[in-house]
Parts: structure tokens; sequence; C-alpha cells
């Protein structure tokens, strides 16, 4: 019995195309809710962004924010957090100062960029965010960072650390987490928290660093408009996103009925 289904953000929930979430998906949210099922949010996005996206009028129970890096109660209390270790963020603050390629910072409170270039411009279109601010590192805790370039100029950059790993948002969008990090560790956290077991979760996800939440569900939904990498780890592929994709997910495994 499915008693908790986690929601990739970009792409699974919010459409880039209509700008908004589609109609059969915040219905779909809004009756699961009254069964009782409980609904997380697990993306790569901060917990700032999501407060300034359509998203934000859902009736979510915990949120798996960074990448699983910061994890959130509904009441945005922090359940479980891990920063980048001290090694690799001394490296990645070099590459930020060096401006080997665009490197975004993201702390708890705060995120900013080194430069902008038009990967960056054509990344953050991808996702209809605002360019981010051009900052100063002064030594906070860093969650997690974004790189912005050509994917083998990227895995060069990364290749440089010795406990983090990186996972694919946009042709030129890369997170940088630690190594034992990602969706699934946050994820991992919340079901410890609210007591529910693995075997009882669902997840709907199109990226590639949903890959790994997608295998680890119990029943794991990519998108019809998912990377074909990521239909592949699936147990099954729905419609488009703007075809109400979860709601017919949901129909298919008999959770919902009717809208």
């Amino acid at each position: 019995m499915i008693k908790a289904i986690f929601f990739d953000i970009d792409g699974t929930l919010l459409s880039h195309q209509i700008g908004d979430v589609p109609a059969s998906t915040k219905d779909a949210i809004r009756q699961l809710k009254e069964k009782g099922i409980k609904i997380f949010a697990a993306t790569g996005r901060h917990m700032s962004q999501l407060e300034k996206l359509p998203v934000k009028g859902l009736p979510f129970d915990g949120y798996v924010t960074l990448n699983g890096q910061i994890c959130m109660d509904a009441n945005k209390t922090i359940v479980y957090d891990v920063p980048i270790g001290p090694e690799d963020a001394k490296k990645m603050t070099e590459a930020f100062e060096e401006m080997e390629l665009p490197v975004m910072i993201i702390e708890r409170n705060r995120m900013y960029i080194n430069f902008v270039n038009s990967m960056v411009e054509a990344a953050q279109k991808g996702i209809s965010t605002p360019l981010p601010e051009i900052g100063i590192y002064t030594g906070e805790k860093v969650y997690q960072y974004i790189a912005y370039g050509e994917e083998e100029r990227v895995r060069s950059l990364v290749s440089r650390l010795s406990g983090c790993k990186m996972t694919k948002w946009n042709p030129y969008g890369f997170d940088i987490i630690p190594e034992k990090g990602g969706k699934v560790a946050g994820i991992r956290q919340m079901l410890e928290h609210f007591e529910i077991a693995r075997e009882e979760i669902m997840a709907f996800g199109d990226g590639g660093n949903d890959t790994d939440m997608l295998r680890y569900a119990a029943v794991g939904v990519a998108m019809g408009n998912a990377d074909e990498a990521v239909k592949l780890q699936a147990d099954y592929v729905t419609s488009h996103i703007d075809q109400d994709g979860i709601w017919q997910a949901l129909k298919h495994y008999g959770i919902l009925s009717q809208l």
C-alpha cells in the first residue's frame, strides 16, 4: 500500500510550457491528501526558489531539497542536512574564484554565482528561473554547487574532488553534491522521520538526478517527457507532464480512479 509519494519539481510537477502545475496534477494531489497519502517534494532546488514557484501552494508534508542535502518538514524545520566536506569545499572555492567555469554556491539561506555566460542563461531559462545574483564567498557552509558548461569540462572539475559527485539536470547544468548524497539519501531520512517503509513509497521524476530515486522507490514513474535514460530506470513510463502524466500513472496503479 502506498503511503507517501515523492515528486520532482521541474518537468514533473511544474510544466515550463504553461508556467504552472497542470490542473489535473493539482486535483490529483488534493485527492491523494484526502486519502491520507503524504506528499513530498524531492528536488535539486533551494527552498527559496520553491517559495517563488507555482508549487508554493501545494500541500507538501515535507521537502527533500538540494538533491537531499537539506530536508525539511511541512513547517520548514530542518530534519536532516549535510554540507560539502571541507577539502572539496576548498577546491570548489578555488574554482569559483579562478572563474574556470560559472559556479553557483548554495548555502542554507543564500545562492549566488561567480559570473554569468550564455550557458547559464540557457540553463536557467530552461527551468523558468531568473539569473542568479553575482556574489563573493564569505566562508559559510556550502550544501551544493551548480557548475554550468559542457559536460566534459564539468566532469574534469568534479574529478578533482575526493568526496563529491555530479548529477545532470540540463545539457549545461550540473549539481555537485557529496558522494553519498542524492535524493535517495534525503528520502531515507524522511522515511525514518515519518516512520514510512521504502516498500510504501512511490516516486515521480524526469531528469538525471531522479534515476536513483526512481530505482529506490517501490514504484518509480518516469514522465513521458523524461530523458530516455531516465525512462529505462523506471517501473512505469507515464504520459507527458502536459498530458496529465501524473494523473495517468496514479490511475494506472489504482491509487486514484477519477478526476
